[in-house]
């Protein structure tokens, strides 16, 4: 079949899960509408995390299984799963590409609609709303899957003795249980949570776009200058808004980034139009009474915004875990080849699981920690998980941005290449490279 009668084709990016679809293309990026998969350039990266073109691979929506069983009551057992975002869904993927009639119930706090969350700190100055980063509706792919969906429900007790979970609909019981939750904001106490918006799940960001839609060319604060508080800067930006972002670092991912390369993502962010208010801590955040917001530094500055964006962190609720006596170390503490907590039949994984003391909260490991749920739960040769330090890369298009290898606090970089488009730099150990960041394009070199 020629190319000009061939149906549109999907690839799905394997680390992060983007779906290139060819009738829309990437216009962002340079890709018209029609380009073919086969006719993008070698050197194109992924929109949301660098990689190239090799780490996709076609994607093709799954048929329904057939001859499911249903469970309707709430004493079957069967295998219950907590937490309908990515890492639930992805896990009962792999449960079923391997055993399509166990029984599996999905417990979600929201709807359960599958959406890409890294899509959340780009999807403004793009124009997409909420329906638009919706994938598929929760009720068609609990139908797709063959899984009992339970949405709006929340989890509130866990008793591994009786092999039940108790919900705000009744008790499950259960044979294997696999907790995916992820985490939830971080919110500093002087930042009350009805006075500022969490872009951290899919509720959350239709909130934030319906409030910024009423007017154009708000006044915005984003408070914390990490990786989503850069991201959302810049799309807030692009958007056509003011933004000042707050931290209480002098320069944007002062953390994680040497002090040359952070000067050139504060240089670029500069560029927007966005304002680092840094070495600042906020003392306060006050409602004016006319939509409108005070913030107060510790140092005296104040600041009236229309919208106030908190990105200040992450952390994993342990009521759940701590109720059940799960072993807890800033996350749920889980084996690092079965993804098993300190109960068997119990796993975890996602953002809500730490591994060796150490949270894990990056998109590409999750489909692996499904899989080897997945063939553990059901007693068949796979591969264990086996952690490794993913790439970490900053969704701005001003100025990219990719880090491979944890860096260590106190490691120090080298320069190894730098122009006034590009930076390369590495922390090396008894002289071998254990970290790399990439600033900036290559091409521009």
């Amino acid at each position: 079949m020629s190319a000009i009668t061939q149906a549109w084709r999907q690839f799905i990016c394997r680390a992060c899960g983007l779906i290139y679809d060819e009738e829309t293309g990437d216009p962002d990026s340079g890709l018209a509408p029609g380009t073919r998969f086969e006719d993008i350039p070698d050197d194109w990266e992924c929109p949301l995390c660098g990689v190239t073109k090799l780490d996709f691979e076609p994607y093709v929506m799954r048929e329904a299984p057939v001859a499911v069983a249903m469970p309707v009551g709430p004493r079957e057992t069967g295998i219950v799963v907590v937490g309908g975002g990515l890492a639930g869904w992805s896990v009962i993927e792999a449960i079923r590409a391997i055993d399509q009639s166990t029984p599996i119930t999905l417990v979600s706090g929201c709807k359960g609609d599958l959406y890409h969350k890294p899509e959340l700190s780009v999807a403004l100055s793009r124009g997409q709303s909420a329906d638009k980063l919706v994938r598929e509706r929760a009720a068609e792919a609990a139908v797709r899957l063959g899984v009992r969906l339970l949405p709006e429900t929340f989890a509130v007790g866990l008793s591994p003795r009786l092999r039940q979970l108790r919900t705000t609909r009744g008790n499950l019981s259960y044979t294997r249980l696999v907790l995916a939750q992820g985490a939830r904001p971080a919110l500093p106490a002087a930042l009350p949570a009805e006075l500022c918006w969490r872009v951290n799940h899919l509720h959350g960001w239709a909130g934030l776009q319906a409030r910024l839609a009423e007017r154009s060319a708000q006044d915005v604060a984003v408070i914390g200058a990490g990786m989503i508080g850069c991201e959302i800067a810049e799309d807030l930006a692009r958007a056509g808004h003011r933004v000042t972002l707050v931290d209480r670092q002098s320069l944007p991912l002062a953390t994680l980034l040497p002090e040359p390369a952070a000067r050139r993502l504060h240089a670029a962010q500069r560029q927007l139009g966005i304002e680092l208010l840094g070495n600042v801590e906020i003392a306060s955040l006050t409602s004016l009474g006319d939509g409108r917001k005070r913030l107060l530094t510790r140092c005296g500055q104040r600041r009236d915004v229309d919208q106030v964006i908190a990105a200040t962190g992450l952390a994993t609720e342990p009521r759940l875990a701590r109720l059940a006596g799960l072993d807890f170390a800033r996350g749920i503490s889980v084996d690092p080849a079965t993804l098993q907590t300190s109960d068997p039949d119990i796993y975890a994984l996602g953002d809500c699981i730490s591994l060796g003391g150490m949270p894990c909260r990056f998109i590409e490991p999750i489909a692996r920690q499904a899989r080897a749920i997945a063939a553990h739960i059901a007693g068949v040769p796979g591969a264990p998980y086996c952690h490794s330090d993913p790439v970490i890369r900053l969704k701005t298009a001003s100025l990219p941005i990719a880090l491979h290898g944890m860096p260590r606090a106190d490691g120090q970089w080298h320069v190894v290449q730098e122009t006034e488009g590009f930076l390369l730099m590495e922390q090396r150990t008894n002289g071998t490279s254990t970290s790399t960041l990439r600033v900036g394009r290559a091409d521009a070199a």
